[in-house]
């Protein structure tokens, strides 16, 4: 193999000769021997936007050859199209705020420039990853700016999934809601309610995520690009500052914002705390309803088995016929890991020192792992689940006929104390409600059924009057 030297502060070091990466990368992947994952590939797409837009904001300013400028506009456009992944090296966990990360975004960027230019990897005479690459840029802008951006080009996936649930739940709400069932209070028999209206109230929360999915892009689109080291700007011209910004909301398509204040936006983590924090609100009403979903379904044959999920696989190795709601496991699981993550992003986020927070690479593993997770989790949720659940109807309508939470819904009629009455009756003969409430001439069969219908189990309050 043959091989090229390079140098940096701490000495020299042989680098394989055509490798898009330096010497810089070398250190880090020796240092950083850390989780073993790579860093986020959205990540490093977003590198690759916002390289572009510090490239050509120098261009304009006279500050880049035109051949140098464009043979590096084509290497961010090939990281950006995800290109250039496979030269991404360090791990996703890195000291140094994320400098390692930045220097082999430039590494990579200038090699594979040098080569669009004919010249060998390593050439930095001709075009350098810090003189060039890196010109008017710091680790404490760049990566902060591209994990923002990352961040919402996943939330905008995110929220695309959220709309398609929300439509399959909204769906199942109107398909179901003529099917009576018992409504259950600390897992005990309560009231009756619908199925259809056991979705609908799936549905809302998901809406709200929808919406609060949205809302957190305001906080992620304000970004630092420009601040350089600290917010001052220093060694950035007055006019690149102004400039990039609005060179990377045309490159991204992201309604981009520069930050008023780019010492505050270059030290505080608090967005990316709030966006996560976000996530969390997510991350809980996915575990709740897929809880909920396990528990519905539970049996077949001795358990609730009010509705019938999608069979995915077999569930046992040893249990013949066993299927088990791998779906709604693996989306609480998902679910766990969010609120996880938040943890230690949030543990991170607050760990900053002065005019810098060195631990943002944990933070930007942490709140796109997350946003993967949870993106994923609610299109697995919805294609693989509930777009084909099943409700066992007869096994609702048995509930019904058979439990002494319908009773509630004849106080109106017959007065709590014969409810109370045939309640007993019921535990001590072991017939069905409707066979006792005929038997003992209490109700017409029709007016028994008129007030444990769909209809009237879902009215808000009781009528007042018979001119209500």
């Amino acid at each position: 193999m043959k091989f090229r030297w390079e140098e940096d502060l701490l000495g020299r070091m042989k680098i394989p000769a055509d490798a898009l990466w330096g010497i810089h990368t070398a250190r880090a992947t020796e240092n950083f021997k850390l989780s073993g994952r790579k860093v986020h590939p959205f990540l490093i797409r977003a590198f690759g936007a916002v390289k572009w837009a510090c490239a050509q904001t120098n261009f304009e300013l006279g500050c880049l050859q035109e051949a140098h400028y464009r043979a590096l506009e084509d290497a961010c456009r090939e990281m950006l199209n995800g290109e250039l992944d496979d030269f991404i090296l360090t791990d996703a966990l890195q000291g140094g705020a994320g400098t390692s990360l930045n220097m082999n975004v430039n590494e990579v960027l200038c090699n594979r420039a040098l080569q669009l230019l004919g010249k060998s990897p390593g050439s930095y005479e001709v075009l350098h990853p810090i003189e060039q690459v890196n010109l008017h840029q710091s680790t404490n802008d760049t990566f902060p700016t591209a994990l923002r951006v990352a961040a919402l080009w996943l939330l905008d996936e995110l929220e695309d999934n959220l709309v398609a649930l929300l439509e399959t739940l909204q769906t199942l709400e109107h398909t179901f809601a003529d099917v009576v069932r018992i409504a259950r209070t600390e897992l005990q028999d309560a009231v009756l309610t619908t199925m259809g209206g056991t979705f609908g109230a799936f549905a809302e929360p998901i809406a709200r995520d929808r919406w609060r999915v949205y809302k957190s892009k305001e906080r992620l689109r304000v970004v630092n690009l420009g601040g350089t080291a600290i917010g001052t700007g220093i060694t950035a011209p007055r006019r690149y500052i102004f400039r990039v910004v609005e060179n990377l909301k045309n490159i991204t398509r992201l309604a981009l914002a520069r930050a008023e204040n780019l010492i505050d936006a270059t030290q505080n983590a608090d967005p990316i705390v709030e966006a996560d924090g976000i996530l969390q609100t997510c991350a809980v009403n996915l575990f709740k309803i897929s809880n909920d979903l396990r528990w519905l379904a539970s049996g077949p044959e001795s358990g609730l088995r009010e509705i019938v999920l999608p069979p995915r696989q077999a569930g046992s190795s040893i249990m013949p016929g066993k299927v088990n709601p791998v779906i709604p496991e693996a989306v609480i699981q998902a679910a766990l890991t969010v609120m996880s993550n938040h943890e230690r992003l949030s543990k991170a986020a607050a760990l900053g020192n002065f005019e810098l927070n060195a631990f943002l690479p944990l933070m930007a593993d942490a709140l796109l792992t997350n946003l993967d997770l949870l993106k994923n989790a609610v299109r697995l949720l919805d294609r693989c689940c509930l777009r084909g659940i099943r409700v066992n109807r007869e096994v609702c309508r048995q509930n019904v006929l058979n439990s002494t939470a319908t009773l509630t819904a004849l106080v109106s009629r017959i007065g709590y104390a014969r409810a109370q009455a045939l309640a007993g009756a019921m535990q001590e003969s072991g017939k069905s409600l409707k066979t006792l409430v005929l038997g003992q001439n209490l109700l017409s069969e029709s007016e028994f059924e008129q007030l444990i219908s769909a209809e009237s189990v879902t009215r808000l309050g009781e009528k007042e009057s018979a001119h209500d």
